[in-house]
């Protein structure tokens, strides 16, 4: 059996359960990586990642490097001794880092890869209307996920299921899928095999404003899809026109309804408990939304306070 020297490379809660897995099942964390803290908040104070803050509970080793290519931190790495590295939801890194172990640095991605490399796995599995996705290790390469597979294991997406609940399922389980592949590294049994390649694999591009905006014109499944796949965060925005008043809001859960009708597309039905928003086949029905400078409610709470016009319209 080798006796593992472990550098741990992480910074979201995402990557924590990992980390927490690893040393309660006594494995030698040497270091850990994560990124530099970053002023947060009005008093703009010094936020610690969510990794630097379990790893200060646990008396860690914490390396909190600006530049990965840097002679001072990769000497500090090296001086560490590690023989393998662990990376969960951090950044790209340079060959001369992902090379230097014996034993390598593998990562751990939430998709079933090949599908979904990329930055935002998640939350593009439900976008994209998939009913099943998962968590995979891998060795790292030159490449941006594509390296020889260790392990996989798949998840069912529930109808319902939006990407803060599919994210919390996927971290419990990469979290055992990293320490089994930690297992299977400690005894020498690591089978690996190259990623399968095909013209038709998806992708899980970064998120940005573009492509989080709710098109009212795209079919039902669609905006429902894209709603729940960008739920808590994000959130899917849209523009409401209501009167004089024209307001980026964002719509964090929705309901679908369908029926006939003739009414333009993202045209607002209101009544005193629901908001809906016509589009082919039916109706979107807003469940939680908000409004710029207010928090996020559920519906009956919007309207309580406010007015829609009788054009009001989603843009």
């Amino acid at each position: 059996m080798k006796a593992l020297r472990i550098v741990f490379m992480g910074t979201p809660d995402f990557a924590v359960a990992t980390l927490k897995t690893l040393v309660e099942n006594n494995y030698n964390v040497v270091g850990v990586i994560t990124a530099p803290d970053k002023p947060a908040g009005r008093g703009r104070k010094l936020n610690e990642s969510a990794v630097k803050q379990y790893a200060l509970s646990q008396n860690l080793n914490i390396l909190q490097p600006t530049n990965l290519k840097s002679e001072s931190f990769l000497s500090e790495l090296k001086a560490l001794e590690a023989n393998l590295q662990i990376v969960v939801a951090f950044r790209m890194l340079p060959a001369v880092v992902w090379k230097m172990p014996e034993y390598g640095t593998f990562n751990l991605h939430a998709s079933l890869l090949p599908n979904y490399r990329g930055a935002a796995p998640i939350n593009w599995a439900i976008i994209n209307g998939e009913t099943k996705t998962g968590v995979s290790t891998f060795f790292i390469d030159e490449e941006i996920d594509t390296g020889d597979m260790i392990l996989q294991e798949s998840v069912n997406i529930e109808p319902n299921e939006n990407a803060g609940s599919l994210h919390d399922k996927l971290m419990t389980i990469g979290s055992q899928l990293v320490l089994n592949t930690v297992k299977q590294i400690e005894n020498d049994k690591v089978i690996t095999q190259p990623q399968a390649e095909a013209s038709d694999l998806k992708t899980a591009y970064k998120l940005n404003r573009e492509n989080c905006k709710i098109n009212w014109e795209d079919h039902m499944d669609n905006i429902y899809n894209l709603v729940r796949g960008l739920s808590p965060y994000p959130a899917a925005w849209c523009t409401l026109i209501n009167g004089a008043e024209t307001l980026d809001v964002k719509i964090y859960a929705t309901e679908k309804e369908t029926s006939s009708h003739n009414l333009e597309h993202g045209t607002i039905v209101t009544s005193k408990q629901d908001i809906k928003v016509a589009v082919t086949n039916g109706y979107i029905i807003i469940k939680e939304i908000k409004l710029p400078g207010k928090r996020q409610m559920d519906v009956k709470s919007l309207l309580n306070g406010y007015e829609f016009e009788t054009n009001a319209k989603m843009l």
